[in-house]
C-alpha cells in the first residue's frame, strides 16, 4: 500500500492581515484528506496571534524582510532541505483564501496522473465579485480564466510545487526580493524538463487589487527583468526580450515618477550581480513557444 501523499502549506507574512491569516489558515484546515502541514514565516515581523491553530501551525519569526522569494524558501526549508519532507508545497499570499476544500486533493490527484507536472498555478478570484484579472492567467491568451492549460509561467501567491521541483533546480531567487521571481523559478524547472498547468478548478479568493500599490514596484519589475534574462536567456535573446519589454513599457504610456523608477530599475539590473547565470537550452525556447509564450515577451 502506497503511503499517503503529503501536502504543506507555506505562508509568508508581514503581521499587518491578522483576521485575514487566521481565514487563510482555517480554509487549509478545511482541506479534505491527510491534513496539510501549515509553516507561517514572520517576514521581518513577529507572526500575529493564531493560538487556535497552535497544534497545527509552525512558525518562524526572521529578524528583517527577507522579500517574497526569501521569506518563502526560508517555509521551503522548513519542511527539510528542498522542502523533502512533504510531497507538495502550497504556496499561498496571506490575504487569499482557499475557496473550496478539495484543493489539496485535486493537487494530489494532479500530480499523481501527471509525472511530469511540476507546478500548479491557481485561479485567483475577486471574493465578491468572483473576477479574475487577466493579469492573474498566465498565458497570453488570457481572455477566458475558465480555461484550464499547460503554461509557462505561474502566479506567487496561488500555486502548488511537487518538492522534487525544488530538490532538483532549487528554490526562488532570493536576490530578487519581489517580483519576478516565480518566472524564474519556471524557467529553471521547464529547462529541467518539468511542465506548467493553469488550473481554473484550484481557486484562491484573492481581493482584487493592483501590482502597483507596492512603493518599490516600477523599479524592481525593470530591474529583476533584467537580472531575469541575464540568468536564463541564450545570449542572442537577451536583448530582443529586453528590447521587446521597453518599448512594450514605452507603449504604457506610465508616468512621469514611474518611467523614471522603471529606468532606475533596469539601469540597476545592468549594473549589479544577478546570481548565478545558466541560460537555458535552445529546445526549451522552442518548447515556451509552442506552448504559446516564446521567451522573448
Amino acid at each position: 500500500m502506497s503511503r499517503p501523499v503529503k501536502v504543506g502549506a507555506v505562508i509568508i507574512t508581514m503581521g499587518n492581515r491578522p483576521e485575514e491569516l487566521r481565514a487563510l489558515i482555517g480554509s487549509i484546515g478545511k482541506q479534505d484528506g491527510e491534513p496539510v502541514q501549515i509553516v507561517v514565516v514572520g517576514n521581518g515581523s513577529p507572526v500575529p496571534e493564531i493560538t487556535e491553530f497552535a497544534s497545527v501551525v509552525r512558525t518562524v519569526e526572521l529578524p528583517e524582510n527577507l522579500g517574497i522569494p526569501g521569506g518563502r524558501n526560508v517555509g521551503i526549508e522548513a519542511f527539510g532541505p528542498g522542502g523533502r519532507d512533504v510531497d507538495i508545497l502550497l504556496f499561498l499570499d496571506d490575504d487569499g483564501l482557499l475557496a473550496r476544500a478539495d484543493t489539496a486533493e485535486l493537487c494530489r490527484a494532479a500530480f499523481a496522473a501527471d509525472p511530469g507536472l511540476g507546478i500548479i498555478s491557481f485561479r485567483i478570484a475577486d471574493p465578491e465579485t468572483g473576477v479574475t484579472q487577466r493579469r492573474h492567467v498566465p498565458r497570453l491568451r488570457a481572455a477566458d480564466p475558465m480555461r484550464s492549460s499547460r503554461v509557462t509561467t505561474f502566479l506567487g501567491g496561488a500555486n502548488a510545487v511537487r518538492t522534487r521541483v525544488l530538490g532538483e533546480v532549487g528554490g526562488l531567487p532570493d536576490e530578487f526580493f519581489y517580483a519576478h521571481e516565480e518566472t524564474d523559478l519556471a524557467w529553471r524547472a521547464l529547462d529541467a524538463g518539468w511542465m506548467i498547468d493553469y488550473r481554473s478548478d484550484m481557486v484562491l479568493y484573492h481581493p482584487t487589487t493592483a501590482p502597483s500599490r507596492h512603493a518599490v514596484y516600477h523599479r524592481m519589475v525593470a530591474r529583476n527583468r533584467v537580472w531575469l534574462a541575464r540568468r536564463n536567456l541564450p545570449a542572442p535573446l537577451v536583448p530582443v526580450y529586453l528590447g521587446i519589454w521597453l518599448l512594450l513599457t514605452l507603449a504604457r504610456r506610465p508616468s512621469r515618477p514611474a518611467l523614471k523608477a522603471w529606468f532606475g530599475g533596469f539601469r540597476e539590473g545592468w549594473a549589479t550581480p544577478c546570481g548565478p547565470r545558466r541560460p537555458m537550452k535552445w529546445r526549451t525556447v522552442w518548447r515556451l513557444t509552442r506552448l504559446g509564450r516564446p521567451p522573448v515577451i
